[in-house]
């Protein structure tokens, strides 16, 4: 039995996140969107939600390690796979929603959706490159 690797998970979570705020950056103009809206909307300011955002990227890449074995296909299948489901899951179908944008944000823009993956995609690179696991190959007899 294979376990963790914290570091890497945790390192790979950190970079995911900055990545993650790069491409909102670049696609929306405006950086640190997330931690402003968690300070905001918990009344706690920037500096609570600059470490939500970021604990919450730490955990999603921990939670991807201890999982990612019992995932299907290849690695970057595996990786792309997860944050897509943590993304319409939690995302799309949980987190937008609950701030008034509407299931995947559409309320809020028709460009959300496709913003939100692309996001979620730049958080997955650290994910595929640091976090290691053995691909259990399965034969038949």
């Amino acid at each position: 039995m294979k376990t963790i690797n914290w570091k890497n998970a945790i390192l790979a979570g950190i970079i995911g996140t900055i990545l993650f705020d790069l491409v909102g950056l670049l696609l929306t103009g405006t950086w640190w969107d997330i931690p402003g809206i968690l300070g905001a909307k918990t009344g706690l300011g920037l500096a609570y939600g600059v470490i939500g955002h970021y604990s919450n990227g730490m955990f999603i890449a921990i939670l991807f390690a201890g999982i990612a074995p019992s995932l299907w296909g290849p690695k970057w299948f595996r990786t792309i796979l997860f944050v897509t489901a943590e993304m319409v899951a939690l995302v799309w179908l949980f987190m937008l929603p609950l701030l008034g944008a509407g299931v995947a944000g559409l309320d809020a823009s028709p460009m959300m959706p496709l913003i939100t993956f692309l996001r979620h995609l730049a958080y997955a690179i650290p994910l595929f490159f640091l976090i290691n696991y053995n691909l259990k190959v399965i034969t038949s007899k």
